[in-house]
Formats: C-alpha cells, sequence, structure tokens
C-alpha cells in the first residue's frame, strides 16, 4: 500500500470501474447474481448449521444458558414476554431485567411443537444470521454495487466471529439480522423505493434495537441519510423518517425503563449489560487501561478474525472507493463508513463490558465484512482492467483457501470447544438423582455459570449465590461464610448439591481445595449420592 493519495485514489477508482465492468455483465446475465447470492448463502448455511446440535458449552455456554432457562419458562410457567425468567436463583420467580425475548421465545415455541431440545436456540440463530447475509449484500448492493456485495457477503459467510454468534443460543444474531435488515429497507426507501419501506424499516430496526441495545449504532447511518435529506432541502421526506425516529426511539426507551424496573424489584436484581462502562469506571480508568485494546486485540486475533480477515479489513479501510459521479450514490457509499464510525464510539463508551461479554462486538460485522469485501476485491484485481480473468480467479480462490486455512476452520474450531462439558455431566447426574420438585445448588467447572442447573431440569441456584452487588463469580474467603450461605439455602428448600470436582473461580481457586471444610460439613450433615472422579453429589438433609 502506498503513501501516495493519487496512486491510492487511482486503486479505488480501478476497484468501482472493474465493479461497473462486473455490473454490466449482470445485466447481461441477470441470474448470476442471484445464483451467487444463493451460493454464498448456502456457504453460510454449511458453516451456521455444522455442528448445530452441539450442547451450550462452548465457550458462550454462561450467557447461553440465560438465554436457554429464559426460554424454558416462557414454555413451562409463562407466556408473557415482558417478564423473563431465569432458573439458578431458586423456586422464584426470578425475574430479570433483560433485553427484548425474540430468539428465547420463538425458542420457547418450537420447545411447545416439538418437544425440548437444548439446540433449538441454535437453530433460531442460525436463521437470523441468514437473514443477516441476505440483508447484508442487498445494503452493500445499494452502497457499493453488486460484486462488492458478494465479496462482503462471502466475508461475512466465512468471518469465525460471525459464524459463531450466529449458530449461539444469544440475542445478538437477531439484533444484527434485524438492524440490517431496517438499514437496508431504509436505504432503499431513501432512493425512491415505496412507501411502505419506511414502517417496514422502523418495524426491524426497533426491534433490532429492542433485541440488543448496540443495535443502535446501526441507527447512525439512517440518521446520516436523513441528513442528506435536509442538505437535499427534500424537508417532507426527512420531517417523516424523523418521525418514525422518534417513535422507534419511545418504544426502545419504554421497554428498556421497563427491563430496569423489573431487575431492580425481583430477586436477584440483576439487570443484564450493567456495569464495565465509561461512566462507571471513569474517564481517567478507561485512559490508563487504553480503552482495552490489549484485550480488543487477544479476542481479534485468537478467537474473532484472525491474521488474514484483520489484514482484508486494513487494505479495504486503507484504499477507499474512487469518488462516485452521482451524488445519491456518493451519499450511499459512504454508509459503511457512517456505521463503523458510529460502532466504534460505541466502544469508546462501553470497551469494559464489550470486551468482557464479546459477542457484543456482532454489530461490527456488518461494516467489517463490507471492509473485508473490498480489500479483497482490491487484491483479487490487482492490476486487472476486468474481474473477469483467469488471475482474478486464481486470486479468489488462493484469498478464500487462506482465509478458511488459517481463520475460519481453526478459530472456529476453537471457539466451539466444549469447555464447560463437565458442568454438563454434572446437571444429568443432578437429573438422574432428582426427585419431582427438588431444588438443586449446582457449581460448574467456570463458577457462577448456571449449566448445570440447566442441565438438572430443574430449579435451583448456584453457588456461590450472586444477584445485585454481589459477585457469583469467587468464592467467599472462608469455610464458615460459605457454610453459613449453603445453610440458609437449606433453610430455602434446597434438596441436593452438585459440585464440578474443577470448580474454579475467576481467582484460580479450586473449590475442593478452597472449601474442603464445605466438603467435610457435607459429609456430616448431608448424604453423599454419587462421588465420580469428576463430579460430587449430596442429598441435603432436613434439620
Amino acid at each position: 500500500m502506498s503513501d501516495d493519495p493519487k496512486l491510492n485514489r487511482a486503486d479505488g477508482q480501478q476497484c468501482q470501474q472493474q465493479t461497473s465492468d462486473w455490473d454490466i455483465v449482470a445485466r447481461k446475465y441477470p441470474s448470476l447474481n442471484t445464483a451467487i447470492l444463493l451460493g454464498i448463502l448456502f456457504i453460510a448455511i454449511v458453516f451456521r448449521f455444522h455442528k448445530i446440535t452441539l450442547p451450550l458449552v462452548d465457550g458462550f455456554s454462561w450467557r447461553e444458558i440465560s438465554t436457554a432457562m429464559m426460554a424454558d419458562n416462557f414454555q413451562q410457567r409463562s407466556w408473557n414476554i415482558f417478564f423473563p425468567e431465569v432458573s439458578w436463583t431458586g423456586p422464584g420467580p426470578s425475574y430479570q431485567g433483560r433485553e427484548f425475548q425474540i430468539v428465547s421465545y420463538l425458542t420457547a415455541l418450537l420447545y411447545q411443537l416439538f418437544g425440548w431440545q437444548d439446540w433449538f436456540g441454535r437453530v433460531v440463530a442460525a436463521f437470523f444470521g441468514l437473514v443477516t447475509v441476505f440483508s447484508l449484500h442487498r445494503l452493500t448492493a445499494l452502497c457499493w454495487g453488486e460484486m462488492h456485495a458478494h465479496a462482503a457477503t462471502l466475508a461475512y459467510a466465512l468471518m469465525p466471529a460471525a459464524i459463531m454468534i450466529d449458530s449461539s443460543f444469544l440475542p445478538d444474531p437477531a439484533m444484527l439480522a434485524l438492524v440490517t435488515l431496517g438499514a437496508w429497507l431504509f436505504a432503499k426507501y431513501w432512493v425512491g423505493g415505496s412507501g411502505w419501506l419506511l414502517p417496514l424499516a422502523t418495524v426491524s430496526f426497533s426491534l433490532g434495537v429492542l433485541s440488543k441495545p448496540p443495535g443502535i449504532a446501526a441507527g447512525a447511518a439512517i440518521f446520516y441519510l436523513m441528513v442528506c435529506w435536509i442538505r437535499e432541502k427534500k424537508q417532507k421526506q426527512a420531517t417523516w423518517v424523523f418521525l418514525s425516529g422518534l417513535l422507534s426511539l419511545a418504544i426502545i426507551g419504554a421497554y428498556f425503563s421497563w427491563a430496569i424496573y423489573l431487575g431492580r424489584s425481583y430477586p436477584p436484581f440483576h439487570i443484564a449489560g450493567t456495569g464495565g462502562y465509561i461512566w462507571d469506571f471513569g474517564f481517567w480508568t478507561y485512559v490508563r487501561d487504553r480503552f482495552y485494546f490489549k484485550s480488543l486485540w487477544n479476542t481479534s486475533v485468537l478467537w474473532f478474525y484472525g491474521y488474514p480477515f484483520l489484514v482484508l479489513l486494513a487494505i479495504g479501510l486503507w484504499i477507499p472507493l474512487g469518488r462516485a459521479e452521482d451524488p445519491k450514490q456518493r451519499s450511499l457509499s459512504a454508509v459503511p463508513y457512517v456505521w463503523l464510525a458510529a460502532a466504534i464510539i460505541l466502544y469508546l463508551a462501553a470497551a469494559g463490558e464489550i470486551t468482557n461479554n464479546v459477542w457484543n462486538f456482532h454489530i461490527f460485522h456488518v461494516p467489517i465484512a463490507m471492509f473485508c469485501g473490498h480489500g479483497a476485491l482490491l487484491l483479487a484485481t490487482l492490476a486487472s482492467r476486468t474481474v473477469l480473468t483467469p488471475a482474478v480467479v486464481l486470486r479468489s480462490i488462493f484469498i478464500v483457501a487462506l482465509t478458511l486455512a488459517w481463520s475460519t476452520l481453526p478459530l472456529v474450531r476453537t471457539m466451539k470447544k466444549p469447555i464447560a462439558m463437565n458442568g454438563k455431566l454434572l446437571g444429568e447426574e443432578l437429573a438422574r438423582l432428582a426427585q419431582p420438585g427438588d431444588l438443586v445448588v449446582a457449581i460448574a467447572p467456570e463458577v457462577g455459570d448456571p449449566v448445570a442447573v440447566y442441565y438438572s431440569r430443574a430449579r435451583g441456584w448456584v453457588f456461590p449465590p450472586g444477584g445485585g452487588d454481589t459477585k457469583w463469580s469467587k468464592f467467599v474467603a472462608d469455610d464458615a461464610t460459605a457454610i453459613a450461605q449453603l445453610e440458609e439455602l437449606r433453610a430455602q428448600g434446597a434438596d441436593l448439591f452438585g459440585v464440578a470436582k474443577n470448580a474454579t473461580d475467576k481467582e484460580g481457586r479450586l473449590f475442593v481445595e478452597h472449601h474442603d471444610g464445605v466438603i467435610d460439613h457435607l459429609d456430616k450433615t448431608a448424604t453423599k449420592l454419587a462421588d465420580l472422579h469428576n463430579l460430587l453429589v449430596y442429598r441435603i438433609t432436613r434439620p
């Protein structure tokens, strides 16, 4: 890459000219673009549905289990979507302040129709991922042309982070799918589409942000296009968009106000996504920690993207597209930059939360895929006047093969390792030993992870019990306090106590060593039901 801006501009103009050549071919053979899009969708399906029946024991286990429990409780206890409930804080009710439960609610409907399967949530998430693939393709085609749409969508289909999140029982796939669909529908309306596209875009975008607040970053692209209308003195159109935006924000604000109230009103007094923001830690704390860029880099290299995608992203950002002659097209071509800038601002304000819960990076993946696609096109068409040459095809195959071998396959394999499997086995042992109505207390390999409670198919508590300002991923300092906590749970009706023998808290302390006094207490006051190489289970006897 050269530092000469004239050379960089020439490269961008060449890439745009090559895209125009492709558009000419596509107009002659209109089914070609459709065939390519279908092929990319097939690739996305292969990667998102591979190992779709994997239990909820991968790197995202903790968050997936909470989502899965809410689906269980919709189907088993109440279909009221405004009262999401988990099962790891006792007999309940255990309502929490959560995002609008689209993924978990749809999964609960599948449970009702076909019976319980822990992987149904992954299927729902994967279908939302395919909506993102399609919407990204159409949005990129409007902004940068069909060839860039193919490249960007293929990048998204193969991106390890997108594959992992789109196949996890999380709300984030619904968020990205719906805000991307909303952005595309609005862009289509902005270029002269039907008036019905505006309310459809508003509904889709609003549902996306309700699914997960980081989706609000995509709204910057819509706001930007509205400003373009204001500059063009199209006041009527801009007014309708402004009013639609106010309505959307009012609905979003009302729901999350309710979620905060709900989380503050019921044990464990938990509101998801709170803490870790710049106003919580303080600006200078963020500066001292360099906005968590080290954590961001490690996540990017070792988990989410790998070096090939990062190189494509750098090239795509460094060398912009050539300046379009049509003013409307110039405005549209800036949409990916606006979306990326808004996502970066979001990161700077919430770096502590985002780097701690890395699936929140999903809002970045639409613009990242677009710039990776642009970077791949620049490399593939290097020194070529058209994309339809053997050299370009061979370079494209090499780029895809490199990203597959160095990024997609190894990183997805890493993220899907069943690291919480002992927690699942503990839960299944508890399910085998439990009697109807029993309440369980369980300590998974990662302390605080409710995976064992979930697979026990019962309600109960994680241990140590957490909620509010209490940290449930850290053991208390001494046995006396832990025994007092256990006795309190006994008084509340706990029937079974189970612990994975490799259960370790965030400070690296092993439960069976740090709290050997608790084990001695259980040996004296409870009945040991199982003592296997990887777990212990006791029946708690009444005083």
